[in-house]
Parts: structure tokens; sequence; C-alpha cells
């Protein structure tokens, strides 16, 4: 790939700018929970908020979305409002991205399509609520995330709470480590599952600690190995729903989705709007509580990296 011609579709906005010529680390942050994964004005609300939390950490928060036929490496918040608002939004992953650059039009970055344009950027850290995976039901359907298969490629590593409930995690874990990907988890030996804390899954390691955490990262790709890392931490326990209510709910809501033909893309859109309706909105709070605490964890990391990556000690 020519870096220097995929340079060219970045715009970063002051404040990014400013954190990189002043050494500052970045998180970088994805648009689509915002286009896509919350109703308005939770959703704007969150960003800033999450944002807010990075900034009060010591690092400088880069969500990430495509406007203009540009990538825009952090937004201002007359654009995150657009992008809160908006219903013409598209979701973009790594098959999207030429298409709405070319284009000139407006997309909210996926996972696998964040880790792109943070690579791109140089950015080590990126905080989102959960990661995609392999879809129950996916030995006949093959719906996969192409989170996994960027998680394989992309060198940047991802704090979220574990995989989204509403998919396969035994076999998305499979899928993760039959490419290499390592799975970190802090404050617990488990694997999270998004809205509750304990998937039933342990991780590959457990690393509470960010400088072990950063250790560990930055190990990985000094040794040439390639690919992205996940971070799992648990949503914090008040915020917590039990697993045997949100296994009936997904079950539910995956038969609605059959009956209604959603497929594709639009199945997980789907399953967390109908989980957040039969919750009466409880499954949004635990939503919003998990992405508060990931970037929490995640600017910690972004610090650490930082550090380990001049040759500082980081304690």
């Amino acid at each position: 790939m020519d870096t220097d011609l995929a340079h060219a579709w970045l715009t970063y906005s002051a404040p990014v700018a400013a954190a990189q010529a002043e050494g500052r680390p970045l998180v970088a942050l994805e648009s689509t929970i915002i286009a896509h994964g919350m109703p308005y004005p939770e959703n704007i609300r969150t960003a800033r908020e999450v944002e807010a939390l990075i900034r009060e950490a010591g690092a400088e928060p880069a969500t990430i979305a495509l406007i203009g036929g540009r990538i825009r490496i952090g937004l201002a918040d007359g654009e995150l409002e657009l992008l809160a608002r908006s219903d013409q939004v598209r979701k973009v992953s790594r098959r999207d991205l030429p298409a709405v650059l070319a284009g000139g039009g407006f997309g909210a970055t996926t996972v696998a399509g964040t880790m792109i344009c943070a690579a791109l950027a140089g950015i080590e850290v990126f905080v989102t609520g959960g990661i995609g995976g392999v879809h129950r039901g996916a030995q006949e359907t093959f719906d996969i995330s192409a989170d996994l298969q960027e998680l394989a490629k992309t060198s940047v590593a991802v704090v979220c709470a574990g995989a989204k409930s509403i998919l396969d995690i035994g076999l998305t874990l499979e899928y993760l480590e039959t490419y290499g990907v390592p799975v970190l988890s802090c404050e617990q030996d488990n694997f999270a599952a998004f809205y509750t804390r304990d998937s039933g899954f342990r991780a590959d390691f457990r690393l509470d600690d960010a400088v072990e955490q950063a250790r560990f990262i930055r190990t990985k790709w000094d040794l040439g190995l390639a690919g992205g890392v996940v971070l799992s931490t648990p949503v914090p326990a008040p915020a917590a729903m039990a697993s045997e209510e949100i296994d009936a709910l997904t079950r539910q809501a995956l038969t609605e989705a059959r009956s209604q033909g959603v497929t594709g893309k639009a199945v997980t859109p789907f399953l967390l709007a109908r989980i957040k309706a039969l919750t009466g909105g409880r499954s949004l709070a635990t939503n919003i509580a998990l992405v508060k605490h990931n970037a929490e964890v995640g600017a910690r990391l972004a610090l650490a990296m930082a550090r380990e990556g001049r040759g500082l000690d980081a304690a």
C-alpha cells in the first residue's frame, strides 16, 4: 500500500493535530455507535461524555467518520450532532470505504472501518462498545463480522466489553485463536459479554495493569506479529444485566429478525433495538455504562502505550 496516497485521504481536527504535535496519545472512537448504535439524544450525550472522559485521563479522543469524501480523524461538536441526528449515514466497513469516499458520502465507521482509519492515522488504541463476531447460526448463514478479519490483519489494540452477547461468543473466540489474535482481559479472568460481565469463556491472558497490557501489545508488534489485540473489560457490575435474561431476549429478537427477513449488516442494529425495546430501555443504560468504562480503560492504555513506546517507565 502506498501510505502517502492513503494519508492524503485524512483530515485531522485541530485538537487531534495539536495532540499529535505535542506527543499526547490519541484514542480512536468509532462513529457507528453514534449513527446506528443508540437513539437520539442518548447517542450524542454519550459521545460527548466519552470524549470528555478520555480528555480527563490525559489523552485526546479521535472520533472517526467519513464526511465529504474525507476520512475525518476527530470531529467538531457540530459534526457529532449531525452524525447523531441524520438518518442518511452509511455504515462503513472495509468493503464500503472506497465507495463512500469516492462518492463524497457521509459514513459512520464500524469496528473494522475504524481500525483501518486509525492505523492510517498512526493511532494505536481504539475504544468501542463490543466487537462483532460469529453470529448465532453462522454454520448455515456464514454470517461472520468483518471485524474479526480486520483484527487478524490491522495492528490496533481494541478495548471493548467483549463481544456482543447476541453473537456466538465461543465460535468468535475460536475464530480469533485461529487467526492469531490475542484476547486479553482485565478485571476478571473470563471474556466479557457486552450486556453481561461474564461470557463463560476464559480470555487468553489476564492483565489488569495498563503498563502490562502496553508491554504485551508493544512486544507483539516489535516481533513483527501484525494484527490487532483485543482487550476485554466487563461492564461495571451495577449496570450489568443477567445473562439468562439477555439470552432469552436475544433468542426472541433473532426469531423476529428471521421472520422479518433482516439479514447482513442490518441484523446487529435490529437486535440491539429490539433488546432495548424488550427491556424497557435498561439495555441502553447498560450499553452507555460499558462504553464509558471502556473509554477509561482505553485512555489508560493509550497513555501507557505512549510511554512504553518512548522507553519510559510508565508506572
